[in-house]
């Protein structure tokens, strides 16, 4: 049992196992058994690796605990080990020696080697509440490099990182698919009617990022990466200038105000 395990067992693998309360703490004295945390053991030593730890503090911490925070960060590979005490939330969870507990109702947890884990979203928003900005920032760019998480998934409010989650979110670069994937979802999730994406308008050469035909409406979402020079933003003047003079209003959006701001982009393509 405990082989498929990392060589942790807790009090219930062992009776399922046949070991009475008096044989656990005699295999205990003799060096069989390593107590971990209350009612978790290690076999043979307790030399364990990171991913053991975390096994264990869970099993400690009640079927329904999920690691969560720093120690998640780790396990889900957008951080390195930090030399903290295993962390792990469950809807009620009591404290434990050697686990940094935390409470929450309700969250989104998955399984990761094995281990009961916060997904990457559910984690990077519960590191927003304790990590410094420079860690949660290193975090979230390694997250979206590994293609765990997606901008979409982070921009929430209402938790108590949300304001140094949506910082971070804003000082990044997205690239134009990216800038648009983000926008469309926005879209979507506001229930606002699916735009034509890069549609050719009659007459020009020119490409704009979203289209309501029906409304004469045009969306650009603008990227730091691609409209951050001079030289852009005058190409960008001067095409949004076309476009008037074709009949078409013309609503800019950025990625900074689509990641801190969403509700004001949707507020404004809404009333257009």
């Amino acid at each position: 049992m405990a082989s498929g395990q990392r060589g942790v067992v807790d009090i219930e693998d062992l009776r399922v196992c046949g070991l009475s309360k008096q044989t656990i703490a005699q295999r205990v004295r003799s060096g069989r058994l390593f107590p971990l945390y209350r009612g978790v053991y290690a076999t043979g030593h307790a030399n364990l690796p990171f991913d053991a730890w975390c096994f264990a503090a869970v099993r400690a911490c009640g079927p329904e605990s999920a690691l969560s925070h720093y120690a998640a960060t780790v396990l889900w590979g957008m951080l390195e080990p930090t030399g903290r005490y295993p962390d792990v939330v469950a809807p009620s969870v009591k404290r434990r020696d050697g686990i940094n507990t935390f409470r929450a109702a309700s969250f989104e947890r998955t399984i990761r080697k094995g281990i009961p884990v916060t997904t990457p979203a559910q984690t990077v928003v519960h590191l927003s509440s304790v990590a410094p900005f420079a860690t949660l920032r290193r975090a979230v760019n390694e997250g979206l490099n590994r293609k765990i998480l997606a901008i979409g998934d982070l921009i929430a409010g209402g938790h108590r990182g949300a304001k140094k989650l949506r910082a971070v979110l804003a000082t990044a670069a997205p690239t134009r698919s990216e800038n648009e994937n983000l926008a469309l979802q926005l879209l979507h999730e506001a229930g606002i009617a699916t735009p034509l994406v890069n549609p050719s308008v009659d007459g020009t050469t020119l490409i704009p990022d979203f289209l309501w035909p029906d409304g004469n409406l045009i969306l650009e979402a603008d990227s730091e990466r691609h409209h951050g020079g001079m030289l852009a933003r005058a190409d960008d003047r001067a095409k949004q200038a076309v476009l008037e003079g074709l009949g078409y209003r013309v609503i800019r959006t950025s990625w900074a105000e689509m990641t801190s701001r969403p509700d004001r982009m949707i507020r404004r393509v809404r009333a257009a």
